[in-house]
């Protein structure tokens, strides 16, 4: 029960009995532009969860009716997640996670462990997510020989970069799709091909995760070995993720336990998240290409708008159009974020996942040390309208003008 209610302009706070102080906002409308750190679930994706857990609620592993029609929600969520891959049951399995932390952890350790005894050189890129970084520094100190692949002069990671690191003793290749700060998109697809050619043992991986349901693509044009997508990142609960491992690829599981998932990732199934996945993955796959064309349209127009009233566009014009990377200069992230906040305008002062400690992303792309303070990352969805856009770049100008300048 919540109590303890005080007013305060456009949001109010209530304290439950454990002392938790909750903000509710009030009043105004909320605008919020930090969809590439999570989405709003879908009515009936919560809908969908909600049906599992009170209608299909037996364990996918048991035998009667109730346990079978589990099993075969998420036989329906596979497939719909295949779909969205272009790929068959034939050519790959689904495997289900707890989000894409887990996926990737799966992915890069299970893969090392399986082949990587003879072969111990391991190849990424500087710009990857935590969940990739980590990864690689923990084999790092196991005794692999890693390779970091930088931005070169121009900002740009090229395929041949990527695929030149690569060499007979290499047995993973693990970059993103599309970068979760400022949308740039690497060439995965050109640099997989180019390394499978040269080395066709060696393994490819993709994290996927800014990129699967936002960007047309497909197993077969990324020629990914195993890729990695999260369900809240595209209007699903959080605690579920998703990856495709193509056949004849054997991990090593992370967890052992009663076998589910083929062995690769053991533990009753979570049937409503699974469910919930598929669902979300069904309702997208039909507007794509429209969502894609709406968001390059939001993408552009706040371009010109921030850049008219004096904000630095930092992602670059090809990157995906579902992330905007901007600083506004001498004022500091952190301080321009509340100031929108207190507006009911939320965005991100980077990678969500830093939790406000400095990323070396923006460097790593080449940012200038003047802007390295003043970030701010924009992060779009089908929800996402131009009224809002006016409403941040107001904002922005405001604040612009009225708040505490960095000191130099």
């Amino acid at each position: 029960m919540l109590y303890n209610v005080r007013s305060c302009g456009h949001f109010s706070t209530r304290c439950n009995k454990l002392g938790v102080q909750i903000v509710l906002y009030m009043d105004t409308k909320q605008i919020y532009l930090d969809n590439a750190a999570t989405t709003k679930v879908m009515t009936e994706v919560s809908e969908a969860a909600a049906y599992a857990m009170t209608e299909v609620y037996g364990n996918p592993s048991s035998l009667h009716h109730l346990g079978i029609d589990a099993e075969r929600l998420i036989t329906y969520s596979k497939k719909q997640i295949m779909s969205a891959l272009g790929v068959s049951a034939d050519q790959g399995e689904i495997i289900f996670t707890s989000g894409a932390t887990e996926g990737n952890n799966t992915a890069i350790f299970g893969v090392t462990e399986t082949y990587g005894k003879r072969k111990k050189r391991v190849v990424t890129t500087t710009v990857e997510h935590p969940s990739v970084e980590k990864a690689f520094d923990r084999l790092e100190e196991k005794g692999f020989e890693v390779v970091r692949i930088s931005p070169d002069e121009n900002g740009e990671i090229t395929a041949e970069a990527i695929a030149g690191a690569v060499n007979e003793n290499t047995c993973l290749v693990s970059a993103m799709l599309v970068n979760n700060e400022n949308g740039y998109i690497l060439p995965i697809g050109e640099a997989f091909s180019k390394i499978k050619k040269r080395y066709p043992e060696c393994f490819t991986h993709c994290d996927c995760v800014q990129g699967f349901e936002k960007i047309p693509l497909s197993q077969k044009k990324l020629g990914a070995d195993i890729i990695t997508m999260s369900g809240h990142k595209i209007h699903a609960p959080k605690g579920i993720g998703a990856m495709f491992i193509k056949k004849g690829v054997r991990l090593s599981p992370l967890m052992v336990g009663g076998g589910q998932q083929k062995g690769i990732r053991s533990g009753t199934e979570p049937v409503p998240m699974i469910y919930a996945f598929g669902k979300a993955v069904e309702i997208l796959s039909g507007s794509l290409n429209e969502r894609y064309s709406h968001a390059c349209e939001i993408n552009a127009y706040m371009r010109e708008k921030l850049s008219g009233v004096g904000a630095v566009i930092l992602s670059k014009e090809v990157a995906s159009p579902y992330i905007l990377s901007i600083a506004v200069p001498d004022i500091k992230s952190e301080t321009m974020l509340h100031f929108l906040e207190e507006k009911n305008i939320f965005v991100s002062s980077g990678s969500a996942c830093s939790k406000g400690k400095t990323s070396d992303v923006p460097t790593e792309f080449g940012v200038e040390p003047k802007y390295l303070d003043s970030i701010i990352r924009l992060s779009f969805s089908y929800e996402t309208d131009f009224s809002d856009i006016d409403a941040l770049v107001e904002t922005v100008s405001d604040g612009m003008k009225n708040l505490a300048k960095i000191r130099k």
